[in-house]
């Protein structure tokens, strides 16, 4: 293999590197079971993600990372990866080879880890990751950092690499679906002293306070920790030799969170280290769950994971498409009338037919599907060869490779078909519904049905590894056949899937939770019950605060710690820095935006900062003219519309909060603050703006006369936009004195 060329480094190092090549474990079973009833019959990892199998875009980094050895780990379903990826053209990349291997007697991460420690494969350094991870972050500095490190501690055996992403503040969830993540870092050497991801509280989901208990050994001999709950495990290691034997020592470790990362974390007598990486400006994402799934697809259609992107081949996407618009991609061969309404963010694969009068929005439409006339589908992920009847209406659904919808049929946000599920005619199938032909594992089953499901399908345990020639290539994207058919004899429950529709409904124990992993938005009802208990807990929380403390020193230095943070501007700012990330946060989804959901996390807020509805108005209207204010232009025409356009658009959320006068008076403070900020450019439409805010009645014209008078006594600088708009306020004060006679 040839040297590649770099940066000159030790000849200790550039031996090592010519010795042991970039290697990398992919973990292509997820042992977990958040996509059932799917992954009975198809592995997580082949799943189409916008019409390339998930996997594809693992390995795809990982090649264009520097990556020259893959071991990809199968367990569930191991036949149909291990064809995958003999189809594939993965195995004809020059410095990369892929190897599999198979076990079908491992039941976690930690088991499989331990397989891989035994095989002996691993010679040095490589990257852990899941194959259902997309990204494309270079591994250059990362892997630097780390083997620096190495050199200096021994103990060092893992570097984890996180991102920032602030939860939600109702549900404590990030948008891919994960629990707020809290760990605490020392900033100096960015080692990991606590690591909680939430799935040990048991009252996370049903109350907003989060106690965390940190041991004095964690912060005792630093000079400074940081506590942080806005960052994003992206599940990507990079691990030494020693991870592996760390596993085979401790049977314990099981999962590679919660037994592994804080099992090293309380060990106090082995030392092992574990440090973090955090990336910035780069993607990286693991697909957790079915929200997770619609996240990352978005991500992919709206090119943040770019060159990973729908319109540029790689090896594991080998079908030409062209990109329109506002985000629409087709590929060849789609057959889609002048009556069709699509997009924007939409797919459209090969092959696919569309009939007349379609409305497709926000929506990823697989190869080969037929689609009647009439049908109406809103934030869908629509998979290969299925079938949509005429007038159907599917909203925020997950349809498998060869269901087939009925004519009238409605399927509710949240619903899941599996594969070859049939709904019958005219038939509602309840929000978050799971059907599968498969009916559903007894209480007593254990947790790899997929291992027992897949058994036949899976070769010898334990087989050698060996790298892929990629002589075949694979059209669709899963493999054809491995379904289980429809039996036309069997009786299946109308009042579950329609007169003459097939399928099981599964029952979830835990239905309640449901909406809260669904590529469906979050439920306006739900939000209202957690801003309602925010509310009780922020009541309590001022009980509590109630409490008078002593007067002594100590006290006194934790006010004066937190006297800055109390100052009233640095609160308004945070308080406007928070309510714009909720709005940015809203207007980036896709599947459309509902403003009750800002509404009541904008309340959520104000009650967590304890503002105002003025302050509350001047942060959504900041919000929305910065909104404005980024879209590109070249004139100040261009840029007046851009912002016409945004107002009118959120005019209704702004009223929201614009319950009395002074909250209309504190907008055009607001106003003023925002054109000083930003520049001659925007200061110059003050005027003509002020007069879009009247005519669209967002400000009224007592507000805006009150505004002017009180300029009257302030200083030359504080009158420069009285002035601009000195004909207009003009004309309000004389149209007013003619309304008085």
């Amino acid at each position: 293999m040839s040297q590649k060329k770099g940066p000159k480094v030790s000849t200790e190092m550039v031996e090592e590197e010519a010795r042991v090549p970039l290697q990398a474990v992919l973990l292509a079973d997820s042992f977990a079971q958040k996509f059932r009833p799917i992954t009975l019959e198809q592995p997580k990892v082949l799943l189409p993600l916008v019409n390339i199998p998930m996997i594809d875009y693992t390995l795809e980094w990982l090649a264009s990372a520097g990556v020259e050895e893959v071991f990809v780990f199968c367990c569930a379903h191991a036949k149909q990866v291990i064809d995958h990826l003999g189809k594939s053209d993965w195995g004809t990349l020059p410095n990369f080879e892929v190897f599999a291997i198979e076990s079908r007697d491992c039941v976690s991460a930690g088991d499989a880890l331990r397989f891989i420690d035994q095989r002996n494969v691993v010679r040095g350094d490589f990257v852990l990751v899941s194959g259902d991870t997309v990204s494309n972050m270079s591994l250059t500095k990362v892997l630097q950092e780390h083997r620096e490190r190495r050199k200096k501690d021994k103990l060092a055996v893992m570097t984890m690499v996180l991102k920032c992403s602030k939860p939600s503040p109702v549900t404590h969830q990030t948008r891919l679906g994960k629990d707020e993540l809290l760990v605490v870092t020392d900033p100096e050497s960015k080692q990991l002293l606590y690591y909680d991801d939430g799935r040990d509280s048991s009252n996370m989901h049903r109350n907003s306070t989060r106690h965390v208990v940190l041991e004095r050994t964690i912060y005792a001999h630093k000079s400074a920790v940081l506590l942080c709950n806005e960052l994003q495990d992206c599940y990507i290691d990079i691990c030494s030799q020693e991870v592996l034997e760390l596993f085979t020592d401790n049977f314990d470790y099981q999962n590679l969170r919660r037994d592994f990362v804080k099992g090293l974390l309380s060990d106090e007598i082995m030392g092992n280290k574990i440090f973090t990486y955090e990336i910035s400006g780069e993607y990286a994402a693991r697909i957790d769950n079915l929200r997770g799934y619609a996240s990352v697809s978005k991500d992919i259609i709206h090119r943040w994971t770019y060159p990973m992107v729908p319109d540029i081949l790689f090896a594991g996407n080998s079908i030409g498409l062209k990109i329109e618009r506002c985000y629409v991609y087709k590929e060849n061969g789609v057959v889609l009338p002048q009556s069709a309404i699509v997009g924007p963010a939409t797919v459209l694969g090969e092959g696919t037919v569309i009939g007349e009068k379609c409305i497709i929005r926000n929506s990823v439409i697989g190869r080969g599907c037929t689609i009647g006339e009439n049908v109406k589908i809103e934030g869908s992920y629509i998979w290969n060869n299925v079938t949509i009847h005429d007038n159907a209406q599917l909203l925020n659904a997950i349809i498998c490779h060869g269901a087939v919808v009925e004519s009238g049929a409605v399927l509710e946000p949240g619903v899941v078909l599996s594969f070859n599920v049939i709904i019958g005619k005219n038939f509602t199938v309840p929000a978050y519904s799971k059907i599968s032909l498969i009916p559903q594992p007894t209480e007593e089953d254990s947790s790899d049905e997929e291992l027992e499901y897949a058994e036949a399908a899976s070769g010898t345990a334990g087989s050698p590894p060996k790298p892929f020639s990629g002589q075949h290539r694979a059209t669709n994207g899963y493999t054809e056949g491995l379904v289980a058919e429809v039996d036309g004899a069997r009786h299946w429950d109308d009042s579950e899937v329609g007169v003459t529709g097939a399928g099981y409904r599964w029952k979830d124990a835990n239905q309640e939770e449901e909406w809260r992993h669904s590529v469906a938005p979050v439920p306006a009802e739900k939000i209202q019950e957690m801003v309602t208990k925010e509310e009780q807990d922020y009541l309590d929380d001022a009980v509590q605060d109630a409490v008078v403390w002593p007067d002594n020193a100590a006290n006194s230095e934790y006010e004066n710690a937190d006297e800055d943070d109390e100052k009233p501007e640095n609160k308004i700012a945070f308080f406007d820095k928070e309510v714009e990330e909720t709005f940015r946060r809203a207007v980036s989804e896709t599947s459309g935006v509902q403003e009750d959901h800002v509404i009541l996390e904008v309340n959520a807020l104000r009650l967590a900062c304890n503002t105002s509805f003025s302050d509350c108005a001047g942060a959504i209207f900041k919000a929305i003219m910065n909104l404005g204010l980024e879209q590109p232009h070249q004139t100040s025409s261009e840029l007046f519309g851009n912002i016409k356009r945004v107002l009118l658009k959120w005019r209704n959320l702004l009223q929201n909060y614009l319950k009395t006068e002074d909250d209309e008076v504190e907008v055009l403070l607001k106003y003023e603050e925002i054109c000083l900020d930003t520049g001659k450019e925007a200061a110059l439409l003050f005027s003509a703006v002020l007069q879009v805010l009247y005519d669209q009645d967002i400000i009224s014209e007592n507000a805006i006369l009150s505004w002017a008078s009180e300029k009257q006594g302030a200083d030359e600088s504080d009158k420069i936009f009285v002035k601009q708009s000195e004909a207009f306020i003009k004309w309000l004060q004389e149209a007013s004195e003619e309304d008085d006679a």
